[in-house]
């Protein structure tokens, strides 16, 4: 049902206490909850709001204060039937036995989300007395573990005849709601929450649930025979990212702890802080612990015990710091309000001899780059924003500084990164100038001041200076690296292209022979996929003026309009999704209208 965005919302409004109160009690009699799930469910700030579907169905929107869609009905009506008062997984994630349960397998799950019904053979695990028609839930089958609610929807024939077989084709569930949807993308957009041990049940588990819900409330029987069914050993998880992988649930002992914590220290003082000046100690043990040994600690998705000091065996940072220290990993400092780490061993046998792991600080990345592209996306289908990227190249002269550092000198580089690798030499090699911190010592390293000045006694060349400001290095070195761009016009592929973009330029000017006339030009604009012969078109019903196209010197086109239009291209322009920064005039001004 929302697997299009919603074809017209109207403004929220808060929901008046008598209305809530009101809301509250029909929703704790519906839903046999008690005061405090309901004030959980129910809560203070509840704003209402009437959208439309895109099938053009009305209906009522209930969100949070802070803008989680909580409840929805949809249909003619609505206000005489409160029964298709409808929680969404955000509603559900809080208190997942809400409604009965259906559960299916990992490889289900992104069909769902796509926005597809659930099928009888998809069904492992179906609600004791679910009727054709009732509100359900669905989620991933897990063995011993209970899996988040990921879609909401209605039964489409009795669940007792999919249990006893009685139905093994066609649908089992009209799904109205899933996770990653759009009315799932009007909230905060979490991920859905871990999946909860369960405690063994009795066979036939809808009325003997581990946390004594009654079984038309949430639970769920055991495996229907022939249904499609994980292996025994194996329970499949749903990632934030959609991705299925196969989990085991772990306890993880103090001492297990400890030894993760250990190990982080190891994959710390081989990365991070072996890469760091010795002007950074000493250090203060928070930063130790946070900015580097919580980062490398070993990701596993499926450890339910906190990978901490609290949770280990020592209970404290300094005691986990002075067995460190006793191994001969780093030595303590003693000062003044508080123990500082003096220096770290990278050299050490044991850092030596470890093993390399995937850390909880690179799948946290990895996330928020995922996080980003998605979000980008999203804001780039949404509007109609065209997005431009300046790139790099390491070239000529500044290969070496990024070979220094490991970086691959094939790869294009946005700004940032570029940034980021010569902030990165500069304290690998100690650079910063000891008298002024903002300033980078140049001429001392000849691959650094190649890199940024060129070879020295070069002909054609600019010396290399003593030292320079932060901003006029980087300045230095992207004007010695190779220029490319990457433009990306919502519904199309990126287009990258080596060279400098440059920007569409409107100029205003005489007419040569024809005096106090004036004609606007653009040219520029092909890079960010507009058509000149479409800018004509809309230039000329815009301006009620002639319009021509023409080719210019160098390759490329130019459209002419008749008269001072710049304001008329801008605005254009600008609606076709060409950021400002683009966009250059230049000429006579637009005349004020009197």
């Amino acid at each position: 049902m929302f697997k299009k965005p919603l074809a017209d919302t109207k403004t929220s409004a808060p929901l008046r206490s008598s209305d809530r109160r009101k809301f509250k009690a029909r929703t704790t009699e519906r839903f046999q909850l008690t005061p405090e799930i309901a004030d959980t469910l129910v809560p203070d700030g509840l704003l209402v709001q009437k959208f439309s579907a895109y099938n053009g169905e009305p209906g009522v929107l209930y969100t949070s204060g802070d803008g989680d869609p909580l409840w929805f009905s949809v249909g003619k009506g609505l206000s005489s039937s409160f029964d298709e008062l409808t929680p969404t997984v955000y509603t559900l994630w809080k208190h997942p036995t809400l409604l009965p349960v259906l559960t299916t397998p990992a490889a289900v799950i992104p069909v769902l989300v796509g926005g597809a019904d659930l099928m009888v053979p998809g069904v492992v695990q179906a609600p004791a007395h679910a009727l054709a028609g009732a509100l359900v839930s669905v989620a991933q089958f897990m063995r011993d573990a209970r899996g988040p609610p990921l879609a909401v929807g209605r039964m489409a024939v009795d669940a007792d005849k999919i249990d006893n077989n009685g139905v093994n084709k066609g649908k089992a569930v009209v799904v109205l709601h899933t996770w990653k949807d759009h009315l799932w993308a009007l909230g905060s957009k979490c991920g859905p929450p871990d999946a909860l041990p369960v405690v063994a049940e009795a066979a036939g588990g809808a009325g003997d649930d581990s946390d004594g819900t009654d079984g038309n409330e949430g639970g769920a029987d055991t495996p229907r025979p022939g249904a499609d069914q994980e292996p025994a050993e194996q329970a499949p998880a749903v990632t934030q990212d959609g991705a299925a992988e196969v989990e085991e649930i772990e306890q993880l002992t103090p001492e297990e702890v400890s030894t993760r914590l250990r190990a982080a220290l190891l994959q710390a003082l081989r990365t991070s802080l072996a890469a760091l000046p010795k002007s950074a100690f000493p250090m203060p043990t928070t930063t130790l612990y946070t900015a580097h040994i919580l980062p490398a600690r070993p990701f596993s998705p499926t450890a339910t015990t906190p990978v901490d000091i609290k949770h280990s065996a020592f209970k404290s940072l300094s005691a986990f710091l002075r067995a460190s220290e006793k191994g001969g990993l780093l030595r303590l400092k003693d000062a003044r309000p508080d123990v500082q780490v003096g220096a770290v061993f990278p050299t050490h046998a044991d850092v030596i001899a470890h093993e390399p792991h995937r850390t909880v600080g690179e799948e946290d990345e990895r996330r928020r780059r995922a996080e980003e592209r998605e979000a980008a996306a999203e804001a780039a289908n949404a509007g109609k924003t065209v997005t431009v990227t300046e790139l790099w190249k390491p070239h000529l002269g500044t290969l070496p500084l990024f070979e220094d550092l490991g970086i691959d000198t094939t790869a294009l580089y946005p700004l940032a990164e570029v940034k980021s690798a010569l902030f990165t030499y500069v304290e690998k090699h100690d650079l910063v100038n000891s008298f002024e911190q903002q300033f980078i010592n140049i001429s001392s390293n000849p691959v650094f001041s190649a890199a940024l000045y060129g070879p020295p006694n070069t002909k054609g060349t600019t010396p290399a200076p003593e030292f320079a400001r932060r901003e006029e290095a980087l300045s230095a070195l992207c004007k010695h690296m190779q220029p490319w761009y990457s433009i990306t016009v919502p519904g199309d592929e990126p287009i990258v292209k080596k060279g400098a973009l440059r920007s569409i330029t409107v100029t205003a000017k005489a007419r040569q022979g024809r005096r106090g006339k004036t004609c606007t030009h653009i040219t520029g604009f092909e890079p960010f996929n507009i058509s000149a012969d479409a800018l004509a078109d809309a230039l000329r019903v815009r301006c009620a003026s002639s319009t021509s196209v023409s080719l210019v010197a160098g390759g490329g086109q130019e459209v002419m309009v008749q008269g001072t239009q710049t304001r008329v291209v801008l605005e254009l322009l600008e609606s076709l999704g060409v950021p400002k920064k683009w966009i250059e005039t230049a000429g006579i001004k637009d005349k004020k209208k009197k």
